[in-house]
């Protein structure tokens, strides 16, 4: 898996979600396997079967995020500067067909959340963003055609 750089917020929500896998959730189902195993025969025990393929699920959920934790790369928050678009940085952009403005706070992948107004830096929006300085156009290929933002404002 490559690097994935994020923010310490970002990162402890990693480390929060996978001890309550590890420590919650994988107990409960423990439990549940335990108690389906007690009701007698495995072969036709549809509450064994849901138990294991949930333990299975579990598991690899487990393995992916310490997989994301093992590659994260904290991001120095400090060391941003707001000349150019980047990684952390908010950024008000305008459509220039529609003129509708729109302000982003671009972020890695993992920590992407449209609703908060966080774009990941790997949508065609973002990537046509980074680097761009104030005044300048990006000229994104999305889907639908292309789109063109005329870049705003870039702040912390």
């Amino acid at each position: 898996m490559a690097v994935i750089y994020m923010t310490a917020e970002g990162y402890q929500k990693l480390n929060d979600e996978l001890n309550e896998m590890e420590n919650v959730q994988r107990p409960a189902i423990t439990k549940q396997i335990a108690e389906a195993r007690d009701k007698g025969d495995l072969s036709e025990n549809a509450e064994y079967d849901a138990a294991r393929e949930a333990q299975g699920m579990l598991e690899m959920k487990i393995a992916l995020l310490k997989d994301k934790i093992a590659n994260a790369r904290l991001i120095d928050e400090t060391q941003i500067k707001t000349d150019v678009v980047q990684i952390l940085t908010k950024v008000k952009i305008r459509n220039t067909k529609t003129l509708q403005e729109m302000t982003y706070t671009l972020v890695s992948e993992s920590e992407a959340n449209f609703k908060e107004g966080k774009l990941s830096v790997t949508t065609p929006i973002g990537q046509g963003l980074l680097g761009k300085k104030v005044g300048q156009t990006a000229i994104v290929r999305v889907p639908s055609g292309e789109m063109e933002f005329e870049v705003l404002e870039i702040s912390l």
